[in-house]
């Protein structure tokens, strides 16, 4: 008797080892294509810069970089965590109505942790956060994943109810803005409809490729019921504040570099990044590198070229709010990613 719990006991311990070095080759991977990312991020900065320099020449640039408000710079750091933990309360209660029980704290970080793959197209990657919970609860991971989906779900619906409202108050690019909400909301038809995802099923079921995709997705609309319909309502309590946050921050950014906006420009502000961050997204490229990069220097200058905002100034505008509101959010999210290792020891 003793022999078989001793042999249980080491097939446990190899099985946790073997998990954990699962999980680090997890982070190791995504660690690989994050880098890969922010080395592309960092050349389409190094071309924003050299158009900037070509243009203005190399003192204006420079002036331009040198003339940065910290204090103000800080605040645009401060309002970009503070918008991504407010969503907290509405992860917790996805989590609580699929009958997950886990403790806040943990929880909190696992929820952070998602950020870490906010570069990913469509932001799928946050389902790593599932295989985490599953290590950490036994909870399978086709219980929680209509969790990541509703999260991601409502956080692109609070970013349309922005990004469109704050077209109709500038009166601009209204269509645009409409248009780019429905691309960016067609795959969750697939999702949220039981007869889309049937024909889709039906359609590629003999294909062994999609097999174990779609015994997910039978699992995963079982377990959706549970969520209830209310709990996409109660979402945008936080989600649209959160997006708005997200839009202050370049106001912030601007003011870091001299540009005189007063609190009346505030809309156009929330507009200009809202929706030059939506084009990006429908273009499906990781982190929108090079899309949203432009489409904001554009914006600028467009909307704010009568307060001395040049293409040059633009670009080191566009390039800090980046580096706040993209490599920010990853730094924190990938710091909690790794911290969660330690779950999936328990």
């Amino acid at each position: 008797m003793t022999a078989r719990r001793k042999s249980g006991g080491s097939l446990f311990q190899l099985e946790g080892v073997r998990k954990r070095e699962e999980y680090a080759h997890r982070i190791r991977k995504y660690e690989k294509i994050l880098i890969l990312i922010m080395l592309l991020s960092f050349v389409v900065f190094i071309v924003i810069a050299a158009v900037a320099i070509f243009n203005e020449g190399v003192s204006a640039f420079v002036s331009n970089v040198e003339s940065i408000n910290l204090f103000y710079y800080f605040i645009s750091f401060l309002i970009v965590f503070a918008g991504y933990a407010m969503r907290f309360p509405k992860w917790e209660m996805y989590i609580r109505n699929l009958g997950v029980k886990i403790d806040r704290t943990k929880n909190f970080m696992i929820y952070l942790s998602m950020y870490s793959m906010d570069v990913t197209p469509g932001r799928w990657g946050r389902a790593i956060v599932s295989y985490t919970i599953n290590k950490l609860t036994k909870v399978k991971f086709s219980k929680t994943f209509p969790a990541v989906v509703a999260d991601i779900f409502t956080d692109f619906a609070g970013f349309v109810v922005v990004t469109v409202g704050a077209a109709f108050l500038v009166s601009q690019y209204v269509l645009v803005s409409i248009g780019a909400s429905l691309l960016l909301l067609i795959p969750f038809i697939f999702l949220y409809s039981r007869t889309a995802y049937n024909l889709f099923r039906d359609r590629l079921r003999t294909h062994r490729f999609f097999e174990k995709l779609f015994e997910v997705g039978d699992r995963y609309f079982k377990h959706n019921k549970l969520l209830g319909k209310k709990a996409y309502a109660y979402s945008m309590l936080y989600t649209i504040p959160a997006m708005i946050l997200n839009g202050l921050s370049l106001y912030f950014v601007m003011l870091a570099f001299g540009v005189n906006v007063g609190v009346g420009y505030i809309p156009t502000v929330v507009f200009v990044l809202s929706l030059a961050t939506m084009l990006g997204m429908v273009s499906g490229i990781p982190a929108n590198i090079g899309v949203t990069d432009a489409t904001l220097i554009g914006f600028l200058v467009t909307f704010f070229g009568g307060m001395g905002v040049t293409l040059g100034l633009a670009s080191v505008i566009t390039i800090f709010t980046r580096l706040v509101t993209i490599w920010f959010v990853q730094l924190f999210g990938f710091a909690s990613l790794a911290y969660t290792l330690k779950y999936w020891q328990a």
